[in-house]
Formats: C-alpha cells, sequence, structure tokens
C-alpha cells in the first residue's frame, strides 16, 4: 500500500536527520494517513479512502466531500477519488 493521500496526492518527502555535531544522515517525513469513511450526498453512499489529516480538515472546511472533490484537480487525485469525482459530477448534472 503506497503512502499517497488518495486525496491531496501528498507523498514522502526527504530530508535530513542533523544531529548535535552536525552530522547530517538522509531520512523520510512521511504523511499523516489515515483510513476514513467519507459520505458523498449527491450520492447516498459511502466511501473508504486512504486520507492524509490535512486532507480531512479541508475536505470539512469545504462543507463535504461533494465540494471537495467539485473543486480538485484531477492531476491530484488518485483513481478511487477521481471515479468518485465523475459520478458526482453526473449527479449533479441530472439534478439540474
Amino acid at each position: 500500500m503506497s503512502r499517497v493521500c488518495e486525496l491531496t496526492g501528498k507523498g514522502p518527502m526527504v530530508g535530513n536527520n542533523v544531529s548535535h555535531a552536525n552530522n547530517k544522515s538522509k531520512r523520510r517525513f512521511l504523511p499523516n494517513l489515515n483510513d476514513v469513511t467519507l459520505i458523498s450526498d449527491a450520492l447516498g453512499q459511502s466511501y473508504k479512502l486512504r486520507v492524509s489529516a490535512s486532507a480531512l480538515r479541508t475536505v470539512d472546511h469545504r462543507g463535504g466531500l461533494d465540494a471537495f472533490l467539485v473543486r480538485a484537480k484531477d492531476a491530484d487525485l488518485s483513481e478511487k477519488a477521481l471515479k468518485i469525482k465523475k459520478d458526482i459530477e453526473k449527479a449533479q448534472a441530472t439534478a439540474a
């Protein structure tokens, strides 16, 4: 299972551990990923996603999964999230 957020595409970053003697060794900064179940209001379904904590706060701030996905860039989304986005757009087009 890759360590990448399904909604934002945030992945591991690289940096250095720096000792008191200023010795440097490589390390990885991993994103804070959580397995969550998010509900789509337009589709009336729940989806299990692996999302970073910062993305979860953004989803809440924007007003839910539907509002987040409508504003999200397709390049950042995973295959699963992209399919959910397309389904939401279809449901909103038929409702209007």
